[in-house]
């Protein structure tokens, strides 16, 4: 009997527009023998609208409340008798949903809030759980764990509004140039290199738009190279990893989203065998040490002398038709449809193994 997968995407995040595109990528990949597809949009206000056909990704590029097709049916996900369905605020009819597939990029969706949801309607879902999601999206409380772990990052800096913040005391501590990125957000957004004291000023003003955190770190010279994880916590499998070589001045969100000619993308990195052992248990150790489940991609740099540095960790990463995560595993032999399949499993098997313990003392 074929399974009901929620599709979730979209949102009140910075990274919206992306989402949509992930989502149709995933939908299109999504084994229709095994799996029957739900869509669920989130628009740019935070409402919860169901699409019943892929029509949604030819007529709009997002969702907004004044501007929804004719077909939108708003809906919220519940649980129904301690069952997860999905209501219908149109007609109050009630759809069972067997596993959710989050493919919310950044804020509200990527940091453990919608995971949340997913706990307390009793849904099986994809991907990383509350604390590692959440974790994992805060660059700051990531790099205190990197730290914790003993895994090699980048020095930085906690910048927030309600401190001074001192460009040559960042400089005297970090050098020059040095990044300056919002804790809180993805893609690139908000993130730039700064170079002196007029330009840290102006970007400054831009990275405390989308977070009231904002990191200013170290500028480490390296390749950027990236692999892809999945699996269980205590198992995870490494792929064959990437390299990213911008055609900008870093892999910005235009680099990576808008202008297709902004990166090139060699996969698989060319580098030695030595260094992919390495590049590969640092991955498996990170995915680990940051409490990950079902997928994440964890991006490097990789210094000219052979040093390997976590840049960070995405736990929900793009599925675009030029993201990484998906080619790397397609570059190591799990094709699109197949990873799709494998990512919804591990959902269904984690949820399974979690309605064992129990949740009563006296029972």
């Amino acid at each position: 009997m074929k399974k009901t997968v929620a599709l979730i995407f979209g949102g009140k995040s910075a990274e919206h527009e992306v989402s949509l595109r992930s989502a149709k990528n995933v939908a299109d990949a999504l084994d229709k023998d095994q799996f029957t597809p739900i869509l669920i949009g989130l628009s740019k206000e935070g409402s919860w609208y169901r699409f019943p056909d892929m029509s949604l990704f030819t007529q709009a590029t997002k969702i907004v409340d004044s501007l929804l097709p004719a077909n939108a049916e708003p809906v919220a996900l519940i649980s129904f008798q301690g069952k997860p369905v999905l209501y219908s605020l149109k007609d109050h009819s009630k759809t069972p949903i067997d596993v959710a597939f989050p493919i919310m990029h950044g804020t509200m969706g990527e940091d453990g809030t919608i995971q949340g949801l997913f706990k307390m309607v009793q849904v099986p879902f994809v991907g990383c759980g509350v604390w590692s999601s959440a974790a994992g999206m805060d660059k700051e409380v990531m790099k205190r764990l990197f730290v914790a772990a003993q895994i090699p990052n980048a020095r930085y800096m906690l910048l927030t509004p309600f401190q001074k913040n001192n460009y040559d005391d960042i400089v005297a501590k970090l050098g020059s140039p040095f990044f300056i990125k919002p804790a809180n957000a993805g893609s690139s957004v908000g993130v730039h290199k700064i170079k002196s004291a007029t330009d840290f000023e102006t970007k400054l003003k831009d990275a405390f738009q989308f977070d009231t955190k904002v990191l200013a770190e170290e500028f480490i010279q390296g390749r950027e190279i990236e692999c892809s994880v999945m699996g269980h916590n205590h198992a995870p499998q490494a792929s064959l990893p990437g390299e990213i070589i911008p055609q900008h001045e870093f892999y910005s969100y235009e680099a990576k989203y808008i202008d297709d000619n902004g990166a090139l993308l060699k996969i698989p990195a060319e580098i030695s065998q030595e260094t992919l052992g390495k590049l590969q248990d640092l991955a498996k150790k990170t995915y680990q040490a940051m409490g990950c489940d079902g997928l994440t991609r964890v991006d490097f740099f990789l210094k000219q002398n052979g040093e390997l540095f976590i840049n960070e960790i995405n736990t929900i990463p793009g599925f675009t038709k030029i993201s990484m995560y998906p080619k790397m595993w397609e570059a190591t032999g799990v094709s699109y449809k197949e990873l799709i399949t494998k990512l919804i499993q591990f959902g269904l098997e984690k949820h399974a193994a979690e309605q064992k313990l129990k949740t009563s003392y006296l029972d």
